[in-house]
């Protein structure tokens, strides 16, 4: 999924370059997101930076998700990732954040979310979109699919909310030597 990644991470830069800013807030991808969004040169641009939150002490305290939704629901659920992607906004100063919390493994999970369970969100403080993941293909496995689907999902979610530029409409020649 690398080469997967250093592509979308292209797509991204392409579209964030001018005037637009990303931070992430990550649980279980612990950074992973952060990472690939800075494949491409020149990432400094467009991204300010990362918390990773593995603690929920860290989710209350820096990135303000609401106690009571974690003690409700615990950290891994759908709420919480909005949060965290409205909060990571506000400590990061960025237009648009990117988020993830869930049960990587091999332990943790619950009967609701099971271990595989991770809700990955993106957008800016106004507008945000989730997106849940399922099935446990092994720790290494399951973050490095949730970390290919939040870039996959913002990618989205930016064709779906900036305009194109005229040179981006032009066909696209892909390296597939890597």
């Amino acid at each position: 999924m690398e080469f997967q990644n250093k592509i979308l991470s292209k797509e991204l830069a392409a579209r964030l370059w001018e005037g637009h800013t990303i931070g992430t807030a990550e649980s279980c991808t612990a950074g992973k997101i952060a990472e690939a969004l800075v494949l491409t040169a020149g990432a400094s641009q467009y991204f300010r930076g990362g918390i990773i939150c593995y603690h929920d002490d860290i989710k209350r305290n820096m990135l303000k998700v609401d106690a009571a939704v974690i003690e409700e629901k615990t950290a891994v659920c759908e709420e919480v990732a909005i949060q965290m992607v409205k909060g990571a906004c506000e400590a990061l100063g960025t237009e648009y954040a990117i988020a993830s919390t869930g049960w990587a493994g091999p332990g943790g999970g619950t009967k609701e979310d099971p271990v595989g369970t991770i809700y990955v969100a993106c957008g800016s403080k106004e507008d945000i979109v989730t997106l849940k993941i399922e099935g446990d293909e092994g720790r290494d496995k399951n973050i490095a699919k949730a970390t290919h689907q939040a870039l996959a999902l913002f990618s989205q979610y930016l064709a779906d909310h900036l305009p194109e530029k005229e040179e981006e409409k032009a066909p696209r020649l892909v390296d597939l030597e890597g």
